[in-house]
């Protein structure tokens, strides 16, 4: 045989010197979940290992990831029952303790990369990521002056990058106009391009107590069985302006990661969410694999496809296993 690939194989200074994709702690951006008040960690009890934090501890929590590397951050507010309303009102309160506390982790870690969240959700009565009338349809233009709102009011906390999660169509465009006019032509946005209709976002809804009241998200969020979907949405955000595409989820979509990165240059970023964490650490909890070699191969798979930026719970295990 002229031709055995095996030779490539036969030794770990060989496969490493052959290595087409590798892991780095700079490709990791960890999600984290703030809580009101003081002095509290709570862990979620569908995602082991992963906690919602007061500001005192997520501070802590901070400043430990930037020791292991890990630099960028996408912090969701835990909003309460009582703060919600029909309309998020308190999405751009700057009393609220999300907008307060966004500023206190920049003032206090300014070489960090906050990113944060913009969708209706964590803030209405109705669960859904846009306003919701009478007769339950998501209204799409109306809610893009309250997301309009919401950017203005954490773009002026001073964080890095602004995360429409919302899939309402012409966002970006929309948010994108605020924050210029509002003198944040520096702001970022990472849109989620590509975010489907899943059933892995379960454990996350959990953890901020955000799933819909009534309904789905269908009619807004994508539908699993469509890819070439993904290439409308991507070229929609780079003509308003976005400056990171996002596909959530990832394991169940690499695919979609892939053909963003076939047809876009700009950075492609993949959020492995919660359910992929969950199903994960529930195997390696039974024994039913190696829970960081599973981790590690999913992380990897995410990179491969062609994503350069993975938001993943996984971020301090993985940098903990990388510096190893």
């Amino acid at each position: 045989m002229l031709r055995r690939p095996r030779r490539n194989r036969k030794s770990t200074v060989i496969r490493d010197m052959v290595e087409e994709t590798r892991l780095s702690v700079n490709d990791f951006m960890l999600p984290l979940f703030l809580l009101e008040g003081n002095s509290k960690k709570v862990e979620v009890d569908s995602m082991p290992g992963v906690y919602r934090l007061s500001l005192d501890n997520m501070l802590r929590e901070v400043e430990t990831c930037l020791k292991l590397g890990i630099r960028a951050f996408d912090v969701f507010p835990v909003v309460d029952e009582k703060h919600k309303d029909k309309i998020a009102t308190q999405s751009y309160n700057h009393d609220f303790f999300y907008l307060k506390a966004l500023t206190e982790i920049k003032k206090e870690f300014p070489e960090a990369c906050i990113m944060t969240d913009v969708a209706m959700d964590p803030y209405s009565t109705d669960g859904h990521d846009g306003i919701v009338d009478d007769e339950g349809n998501i209204l799409n233009d109306e809610t893009l002056e309250i997301l309009g709102e919401m950017t203005l009011s954490q773009a002026q906390t001073g964080i890095d990058i602004i995360g429409p999660s919302d899939m309402m169509d012409g966002r970006v465009e929309y948010l994108r106009d605020v924050l210029d006019e509002n003198g944040f032509e520096n702001t970022s946005i990472m849109s989620y391009t590509a975010k489907y209709a899943s059933a892995f976002y379960g454990p996350f809804r959990d953890a901020l107590d955000s799933a819909p009241k009534s309904g789905d998200k269908k009619t807004y969020q994508m539908n699993p069985a469509n890819l070439r979907e993904a290439i409308i949405e991507g070229e929609l955000d780079e003509e308003e302006g976005a400056d990171f595409l996002m596909v959530k989820p990832a394991l169940a979509y690499l695919d979609v990661i892939k053909l963003l990165r076939d047809n876009f240059d700009l950075p492609i970023a993949a959020y492995n969410v919660s359910g992929e964490y969950a199903m994960i650490k529930a195997a390696a909890q039974k024994g039913w694999l190696d829970g960081d070699k599973a981790m590690m191969e999913s992380l990897l798979s995410m990179r491969r496809a062609g994503a350069k930026i993975i938001l993943t719970y996984f971020a301090k295990e993985a940098a903990i296993l990388l510096k190893s």
